[in-house]
């Protein structure tokens, strides 16, 4: 098929695709999702196709607001709390779904769903014109980077999927952070932008160590048990400055080509010969170019190893690592093996 992209002021086309069963790419503050009509089980399964995703990776909910959400799950008083706090905003919220108002093709087979209000404006003019919340995994192939502007949506579904709405590049550039409302305490399953210590003062204690399920249970949210954000190079994750030259001089005795993915003080060190991408001068400009590094360096496909740069594991810092180890299949630079 013709993939269309729509303009800012063609929202209301991309609106009537969803509303047809298509699939439709659409903005976030965070980054580009796949969307399609959350109430119809077979645009739902357009997406899995789409995206080679697992059956049993559930979709998250993207609603224009929570009136939407009251239609299918059940809100409790604290995530009423969150809603109130942080949305709309890059918050994934869990909660227990009304009997029989969504489907299990959804779900992942749960009786849980995850719910999202994004902050991108156009999107949510979208899904009210469609009268309907749509699901909204990343868009990218599974296992890949995520999409952060259009033209990786673009690069990845050319053909495959209905349209893409285009509002230029993401801001936050990682996915939202999940919150798990049905347990208690509460239990964030990705991080994100939205931390536990900006959770906590709103509901309370919150657990921050539930990344990850056993290869035979049923994650109830992206990004828990497949391999995910993977370039076509293996990333090695270098875990401090003071590494680096070992790190350049490990990659050099390789004899293979390698690239480095880091901030524009240690890129300054890095031979001219070596293709770089820049994280920018922190971990917030880090995070929030990430996958676009991530992607370009597939787009330099004799590039085999890509040194990354490191964070601590505190603040956004947790949502970087979380996706840079997951890139990295937790692959780091031991400074210490030998030559």
């Amino acid at each position: 098929m013709e993939t269309k992209v729509f303009e800012k002021d063609e929202v209301a086309q991309a609106a009537a695709l969803i509303k047809a069963g298509e699939v439709v790419a659409f903005p976030t503050e965070t980054v580009y999702g796949l969307g399609a009509d959350a109430t119809d089980p077979k645009a739902a399964e357009k997406v899995f196709q789409a995206k080679h995703r697992p059956a049993d990776n559930p979709l998250i909910v993207t609603v224009a607001g929570p009136e939407m959400v009251a239609q299918f799950a059940t809100i409790t008083p604290a995530a009423q709390k969150l809603m109130d706090e942080f949305w709309p905003g890059p918050l994934t919220i869990i909660l227990n779904i009304l009997p029989g108002k969504l489907s299990m093709v959804v779900t992942g087979g749960l009786q849980t769903a995850a719910f999202r209000m994004p902050a991108n404006p156009l999107t949510r003019q979208m899904i009210t014109l469609a009268g309907r919340p749509i699901v909204g995994p990343s868009a990218n192939i599974s296992g890949k980077p995520s999409g952060t502007r259009p033209e990786h949506v673009l690069h990845d579904f050319d053909g495959a999927i209905a349209g893409i709405l285009d509002d230029g590049p993401t801001t936050v550039g990682v996915e939202s952070t999940v919150i798990d409302m049905t347990v208690t305490p509460p239990a964030i399953l990705r991080p994100g932008k939205i931390t536990p210590e900006l959770l906590a003062p709103v509901i309370g204690e919150v657990q921050s160590d539930h990344h990850k399920v056993g290869a035979q249970e049923t994650p109830k949210a992206p990004g828990m048990k497949y391999k995910h954000y993977a370039p076509s190079a293996q990333v090695v994750i270098v875990d401090h400055p003071a590494d680096f030259p070992a790190a350049l001089k490990w990659a050099q005795r390789q004899g293979q080509p390698f690239g480095v993915l880091a901030t524009d003080d240690l890129l300054t060190d890095v031979p001219s010969a070596v293709p770089t991408y820049s994280l920018g001068r922190d971990v917030t400009s880090a995070t929030h170019n990430l996958f676009a590094g991530l992607r370009w360096f597939d787009l330099h496909p004799t590039v085999t190893v890509i040194l990354a740069e490191a964070f601590g594991q505190e603040g956004l810092g947790t949502a970087y690592m979380n996706r840079l180890n997951k890139s990295a299949g937790n692959d780091h630079f031991d400074p210490d093996q030998p030559a």
